[in-house]
């Protein structure tokens, strides 16, 4: 098979995946929120609702597309095709899999193998804050402005967190290459002590960083005690207040496609990524088409499992008022990431 053709199919897939599980997302949070609650949940399209996800897509195609009059008109349509593309592009840099051979050739589970794949993933994080800011001054409504600038301002301070938990992930693995992190967290001495075998994963040397990235990736993704921009209670819905039909789907399915590619990029970062026990054994004794299919179902349960986590976080904890969320950001985050840095720095000066 041609590398070409091989990457093609690997970009639909992934484009098929992400948008499967956003939509299936939205399944599993009303199940999720109906079990915390003592609920059914969806139960009436198809067997166990499972039909339901394709009811709401297909409502949200056929119902009109209001733009008002005062809208500025491109930049209205402009801001949920950014949130919608730069959430589905982000996934590019991320190793989905160990390798697969075909043909006598081994083709790597990964659209875009670039050196720099960290810094990537920052930027394209950063630009996520442009369709938010966009929607909600081209509506020309005071309440979306207001929701829009809460959500950049929001975005913005937990981007300094998040960026400072991962400095320390970089210093350990002295590469900004998602690959050599992940392939780092893949064997070796566990703590300099003993010989491990697919689990020398970061979580276990960086708890503090990966308290820091899954609180900034939380609130990055707008999840529950984070969905500020979109507080009913205060704004309307915030940002996209003025949005109907496809365009609020977008937005919606933006950042569900968020929490997959931000739970896929945790358990690249903490938890090995597609590296699971005993991955080596497997590749020299079953091989490795077998080694990589597992490698592939290793991330992405990893990946659900932490939706799964996202899920039971909003309905279980309350909504922060925006001046503990901020205090929660500056005061508190950046802090103790600066500290957690230092303590990295120290340790591979002195000890490592």
């Amino acid at each position: 098979m041609d590398a070409l053709v091989f990457d093609i199919i690997l970009v639909i897939s992934l484009f098929a995946i992400s948008l499967g599980v956003a939509a299936y997302s939205t399944w599993g949070e009303r199940k999720v929120a109906a079990a915390l609650q003592d609920r059914v949940g969806p139960n009436r399209a198809g067997p166990f609702g499972l039909l339901q996800p394709l009811a709401d897509g297909g409502k949200l195609f056929f119902k009109e597309g209001f733009i008002p009059s005062n809208a500025e008109k491109f930049l209205f349509i402009l801001g949920p095709a950014i949130t919608m593309g730069i959430s589905l592009v982000t996934g590019a840099v991320i190793p989905w899999g160990k390798s697969l051979q075909i043909d006598g050739t081994s083709y790597d589970l990964q659209i875009a193998n670039i050196d720099v794949g960290v810094l990537f993933l920052i930027a394209m994080v950063s630009v996520g804050v442009y369709g938010m800011m966009i929607g909600g001054w081209a509506s020309n409504n005071k309440y979306s402005l207001i929701g829009a600038i809460r959500a950049s301002s929001q975005m913005i301070s937990y981007e300094l967190a998040m960026g400072l938990s991962l400095l320390s992930i970089i210093m350990m693995s002295g590469s900004l290459d998602l690959n050599t992190i992940v392939a780092e967290q893949g064997g070796g001495k566990l703590w300099g002590l003993f010989e491990v075998d697919g689990w020398n994963w970061n979580i276990l040397y960086q708890p503090l960083a990966f308290i820091i990235f899954v609180v900034a990736a939380l609130a990055e993704t707008n999840r529950h005690p984070f969905d500020l921009p979109e507080c009913e209670s205060e704004l309307v819905n915030g940002y996209m207040t003025e949005y109907s039909s496809m365009s609020f789907g977008m937005y919606m399915f933006g950042e569900y496609v968020n929490m997959f590619i931000s739970n896929a990029l945790i358990a690249t970062l903490f938890f090995g990524g597609f590296n699971y026990p005993g991955i080596e054994w497997v590749t020299q004794n079953w091989g490795e088409n077998v080694a990589g299919i597992l490698s592939i179902l290793s991330i992405l349960g990893k990946a659900v499992f932490g939706i799964i986590v996202f899920m039971w976080i909003r309905w279980t904890i309350p909504r922060f008022r925006y001046d503990q969320l901020m205090h929660l950001g500056w005061k508190s985050l950046i802090p103790l990431a600066l500290i957690n840095l230092l303590i990295t720095g120290a340790f591979i000066i002195f000890v490592a």
